[in-house]
């Protein structure tokens, strides 16, 4: 068994053609108003989840929802899962705030999203 765990998934982001559009969507499915609302994200926060609007895919060019596993060391997740045969798609990244983000792909291709909150 490996070593660092995981706390779950907590965080989907959803690639959106019209951001706008989307959002009202969101809005009436989750039933609060998002509580970021940016050109180039909208985020609701659930529940306990985050679901955010990514519009064109952002710059990782999604092309669907990529649900995000939050972990403690997202370094040491990366190595574990890259030497149990997946493959590395993006980097762990800064996105704000100290928050990380990387994905890799399973060996069928699906993309896994690993977050880490410093």
């Amino acid at each position: 068994m490996t070593g660092s765990s995981t706390q779950g998934i907590k965080t989907v982001l959803h690639p959106v053609s019209d951001l706008a559009a989307a959002k009202e969507v969101y809005t009436a499915l989750l039933g609060v108003p998002p509580q970021a609302d940016e050109p180039y994200y909208v985020g609701f926060d659930v529940a306990g989840q985050h679901i955010g609007l990514v519009p064109g895919g952002g710059p990782q060019g999604m092309t669907s929802p990529v649900a995000y596993w939050h972990v403690p060391d997202i370094e040491a997740k990366l190595a574990e899962l890259t030497a149990a045969g997946a493959t590395l798609k993006e980097s762990a990244r800064d996105v704000g705030g100290g928050r990380l983000v990387a994905t890799v792909t399973d060996p069928d291709g699906n993309v896994l999203g690993l977050l880490q909150d410093q």
